[in-house]
């Protein structure tokens, strides 16, 4: 029974989990890359997050649904004195960034490879310096609006795991699903808007790769839009 009650939660905020048949050798490199970067919640999460990590780091920031890993392996290895956790229950997502990482390691990085929901339960409070959701499916039908993953409970389990003055980042290029993040962030009491004026969130973040997602957008004429919340 409990079993189910978590598919039906996870099935809420992200479609499918496979595409194409891994082959072989991808096979390998995601199953010792889970074995290697993967966390547990098997356990009770460590009082200190940061010896989750086998390199000293400063500070832990969490992306949510991180696709192929452009961003993620971009800030990861420009600053590895920064924690990077990685959520992506799809498994192709997640095995381009474990590809990646068996041929050029990362001490600074692990991956969660289920629902988001389950690892912000099991993080300590106040442990994350910033938290990312980067194109997140829209679920562009009103039917399908309680399956986005902007939704007060979810804000509520970030902002619990955020440290005070942390950002939560999002970006998107569904114009519905952005006025939909900025109403309920604003309506939210944990959350502050940072932006001064229209430059703040039409322009990228600072040092921004981009991703495969944004480039489709743009290619499409879509304008996305780039949020940050932080936590008061």
């Amino acid at each position: 029974m409990t079993e189910n009650r978590r598919s039906r939660a996870t099935e809420a905020f992200f479609g499918r989990r496979r595409g194409r048949v891994l082959r072989p050798q991808q096979s390998a490199e995601f199953e010792a890359g889970l074995q290697r970067y993967g966390i547990s919640l098997a356990e009770p999460s460590p009082s200190d997050i940061k010896s989750l990590f086998a390199a000293p780091v400063k500070s832990i920031h969490l992306e949510i649904g991180f696709g192929g890993g452009e961003h993620l392996l971009h800030h990861a290895r420009s600053r590895p004195d920064i924690g990077f956790i990685g959520v992506e229950p799809f498994v192709n997502g997640l095995s381009k960034l474990l590809s990646v990482l068996a041929k050029a390691p990362l001490a600074n990085v692990r991956v969660y490879h289920d629902d988001a929901t389950q690892l912000l339960d099991w993080l300590p409070e106040g442990s994350l310096g910033g938290v990312d959701l980067f194109y997140p499916d829209p679920w562009p039908k009103k039917k399908h609006w309680k399956r986005r993953f902007v939704s007060p409970v979810n804000l509520d389990r970030i902002a619990r795991v955020l440290r005070s003055g942390g950002a939560l980042r999002f970006a998107s290029d569904i114009d519905t699903y952005v006025n939909w993040t900025i109403q309920h962030c604003r309506q939210h009491p944990s959350f502050e808007w940072a932006a001064q004026s229209s430059l703040d969130w039409n322009r990228p973040y600072p040092d921004w790769p981009g991703t495969r997602y944004e480039a489709k957008a743009l290619r499409e004429g879509r304008r996305p839009a780039y949020l940050t919340f932080v936590r008061v």
